[in-house]
């Protein structure tokens, strides 16, 4: 019988943007709350490896849930919410983070 792993799942509730106009490089970073109160932020990178990683599952929550996955344009990597088509529409909206 194999282990079954539990990966936590964790809200983005904002970002940092660069100055790049390629929505596909957009977002330097994301945050949110923690359970506690304290504020989290990370590099998009550190996300992506989290990610492909299998350590945390992302989600944004505005109107509706959608989680957040990696995705590529014109190799190279960036995060997005599965119910976007290629522009990350629902990360960009998000407000900046402190």
């Amino acid at each position: 019988m194999g282990e079954t792993r539990v990966t936590s799942r964790i809200r983005i509730q904002c970002i940092n943007k660069t100055d790049r106009q390629n929505p596909h490089e957009r977002i330097k970073n994301v945050g949110g709350v923690n359970p506690d109160g304290s504020r989290w932020k990370q590099s998009v990178d550190h996300t992506i490896k989290e990610i492909e990683n299998g350590v945390w599952e992302f989600y944004v929550e505005e109107k509706r849930t959608a989680d957040v996955i990696v995705a590529v344009h014109n190799g190279h990597k960036y995060i997005k919410t599965k119910a976007d088509g290629i522009q990350p529409d629902n990360l960009l909206s998000l407000p900046e983070c402190p």
